[in-house]
């Protein structure tokens, strides 16, 4: 009864033991902490924060952990938190798979460059087991991206000015950084006169006076980085209404002046004048005089005043004009050639009210051409413009000289042809050429682009080759077919005179499509040949076959390949390479054919199993006496064997071998006796776990020791009775896979 009673305890601990067995095997993970730089040379003193910028960043944390072993593929991971210490959201700052046998080692690690927080934390995981450790203390961390000195301005203005700002009548202003990316993402601190604002973002706004700068806010790294901006000197004031008194006038005629006047004169104040918005150089006084004798006067003026207890304040503008302005227009072109006998009118028209004229050759008046026209002849070439003047009104005698006309006699022409749009040779399908420029060159060489004026006078004829086209007679040719190829001039006259252009290359590409097709798009390899062709009939014709953009040399009409690669074919017509389409020849990637579930399947005998493939055009399941089963993308199988699928990708065939074979029925034994009669002496587990290099096998012994630890598990254990000096003694399993226990429980020895 005791006996019995004994059993009965014993077996109702084994859960409880199991439970502590995972506790006891769980490892100790502890904090990591800051440690001295181990870089060579390594330092004495840890880290109490991180203060990393682009020309530091080199950091250490020294880890300690407690057995049992992890596993041999693990990895020690440190983790940093958020800038609160909350590993909500862990950023991964080093990893080590080579300290699985070391219990105290160092890890290195590098500040994220977004790392701003007084309050991060560490800590380190293992990955298998998967366990991870408590956090460290709370350290200081930044990165320091930002090491110079900030700028700041007035918003809205454009930058910082000359370094000061001013309230009016109690109002506010914003001061803000500028010029630095991202700036919304730092802390910072305003200063006023020195003294530490509450404010923490990129802009403060003031209503006092004051010195005001800022720096980014690094917390303990402060003293790190160089970011002290600029001051601006904001002071207070109030508004006095400046205005600009009403002139007597303000339109103006050449030679008038008039005052403009401050409706404030203050000594004690500091005036600059504007134009146009322009500061006007040696403008300091409450009055500024406009003097319509200087070019340009026209405009907006306004005045800005400051000085003590006054605010910056500028007037509204008062607008000046020119009473006698007015406009003169050439009717004629700019260059006007006269042939031997000719005569040409040169013209202006005015919107003035009474104007007078007077022409101008060379600079000099032209005796009696006081009209808005003048005729000239071609024995008067030179340089030509007109003057008119006011005659009446506030503004007389006031003139405007017209734009310039040249005549000229020429002793040639020079007649130069282009291509009317974009050309290349051998590209192009179709082209036009055309006149683009005609210049009259006189007896001393120099040139004067007539083109506008003469292009339609001059009678025209192009030529091929030095041959006259027929019917060619325009100023411009238009081109489409390659028959048409070879060397173009134009011949051009006008009067007496002849001239002949210069030449110009024509090559076109013949408007045709040239493809090519082929047998296949995978190659099988050299026993399964692909072969590129055309429908265009290449007899007689000059080709090339390319393969990656390279000659292969081949003359074949008909192109045979087993390799991978770009292919095309370029054919010479009219002199000129005409360029196939591209076929690409694709290597055979067997993966494309793949299977669900995989190759090896397993299920219980009287049951079946479907798998089904994708990939593939073709499909022929096979079975091991190579008699088709079926041809579709699936098949179901009912009895245990070895199985070939034959996939066809394109003309090339992919075979997988398919293993079947039915599940264990019998379960994991918990008792073996090992009393040399055969039968159970040894621990037989399924096959489904034993001989498996990726199922991990571990026998404890009742002290929680292990006593087998091993992968592709043999079904020998126990080798002998011999290790067994007890009756009955117990022992504990865990059968697992990288990523779990799949099962564990107790084994019983009976002697």
């Amino acid at each position: 009864m005791k006996t019995k009673l004994f059993y009965i305890v014993r077996f109702m601990m084994l859960p409880i033991f199991l439970l502590g067995l995972g506790s006891m095997h769980a490892q100790v993970l502890n904090a990591p902490e800051a440690a001295p730089n181990q870089t060579p040379p390594a330092g004495a003193t840890p880290w109490n924060r991180a203060c990393a910028s682009g020309s530091f960043n080199d950091y250490w944390v020294q880890f300690t952990w407690n057995p049992p072993m992890v596993n041999t593929d693990n990895e020690f991971v440190l983790e940093l938190s958020d800038a609160d210490g909350n590993f909500s959201s862990p950023v991964e700052l080093a990893r080590d798979g080579s300290k699985n046998l070391v219990f105290d080692f160092y890890m290195q690690f590098t500040v994220p460059v977004d790392t701003r927080g007084e309050n991060y934390r560490l800590r380190v995981r293992s990955t298998s087991p998967a366990v991870t450790g408590p956090a460290s203390v709370p350290y200081p961390m930044y990165y320091i991206g930002v090491n110079s000195g900030l700028t700041i301005r007035q918003q809205g203005q454009s930058d910082f000015g000359d370094g000061t700002a001013q309230v009016c009548d109690g109002n506010s202003i914003t001061l803000e950084v500028y010029g630095l990316a991202n700036a919304d993402t730092f802390q910072y601190n305003w200063y006023r006169s020195g003294t530490l604002l509450s404010e923490k973002s990129e802009s403060i706004t003031v209503s006092a006076s004051g010195m005001y700068n800022v720096e980014i806010d690094y917390g303990a790294c402060s003293g790190s980085g160089n970011t002290l901006s600029n001051i601006i000197d904001v002071t207070s004031g109030t508004s006095l209404g400046i205005a600009i008194n009403p002139p007597v006038k303000t339109d103006l005629c050449s030679g008038e002046t008039m005052p403009l006047e401050a409706n404030i004169n203050n000594p004690s104040l500091t005036y600059t004048w504007y134009q146009n918005g322009a500061v006007i150089p040696a403008s300091n006084n409450y009055i500024y005089t406009v003097d319509a004798s200087s070019p340009g006067f026209e405009g907006d003026y306004e005045v800005e005043i400051f000085g003590p207890g006054a605010c910056v304040e500028r007037s509204a503008a008062v607008t000046m004009t020119n009473a006698g302005n007015f406009t003169v227009t050439r009717d004629n072109t700019a260059n006007i050639v006269l042939l031997p006998g000719q005569t040409s009118t040169l013209s202006v028209t005015t919107d003035a009210s009474s104007p007078t004229y007077q022409w101008y050759k060379d600079g000099a008046p032209v005796s009696g051409a006081t009209s808005s026209s003048l005729v000239v002849n071609d024995t008067e070439t030179g340089t030509y413009f007109a003057r008119v003047t006011l005659s009446g009104g506030a503004c007389a005698s006031t003139s405007l000289d017209s734009e310039s006309t040249v005549v000229v006699t020429p002793s040639s022409f020079e007649l130069i042809v282009d291509y009317a749009t974009s050309y290349m040779s051998c590209e192009n399908t179709s082209i036009a050429l055309e006149v683009s420029t005609i210049n009259a060159v006189d007896a001393g060489g120099n040139r004067t682009d007539v083109t506008s004026a003469i292009i339609n006078d001059f009678s025209y004829q192009w030529k091929l080759n030095g041959a006259n086209i027929a019917g060619a007679n325009n100023s411009s040719l238009s081109l489409t077919d390659p028959s048409e190829n070879g060397s173009y001039t134009l011949d051009g006259s006008i009067s007496t005179y002849s001239s002949s252009s210069n030449a110009l290359s024509v090559q076109l590409l013949v408007n045709e499509t040239l493809t090519i097709t082929s047998t296949g798009l995978v190659s099988c390899g050299p026993a399964e040949p692909i072969t590129i062709s055309t429908t265009t009939n290449l007899s007689g014709e000059t080709y090339t076959w390319y393969r990656n953009g390279t000659d292969m040399g081949v003359a074949a009409a008909d192109l045979t390949v087993t390799e991978q690669g770009l292919y095309h074919l370029v054919l010479i017509r009219n002199g000129c390479p005409l360029r196939s389409n591209e076929i690409a020849i694709n290597p055979l990637d067997e993966n494309l054919i793949s299977l669900d579930p995989a190759a090896d399947i397993v299920f219980p005998e009287g049951g079946s199993r479907t798998i089904s493939a994708s990939g593939g055009a073709t499909y022929s399941w096979l079975d091991s006496n190579n008699v088709e089963m079926s041809t579709g993308s699936s098949m179901t199988f009912t009895e245990a064997g070895d199985y070939v699928l034959i996939a066809t990708i394109g003309n090339c065939q992919v075979v997988r071998n398919i293993s079947v074979s039915y599940l264990d029925t019998f379960k994991v034994p918990n008792v073996i006796t090992v009393n040399g009669d055969g039968i159970n002496d040894q621990w037989i587990i399924p096959n489904s776990y034993s001989n498996k290099t990726d199922i991990n096998v571990i026998i404890y012994n009742e002290k929680g020791e292990e006593i087998i630890n091993e992968f592709n598990y043999q079904n020998n254990w126990p080798l002998s009775s011999a290790s067994f000096p007890k009756q009955n003694m117990v022992f504990f399993y865990k059968i697992r896979n990288a990523s779990e226990v799949l099962k564990q429980g107790t084994i019983t020895v009976i002697r």
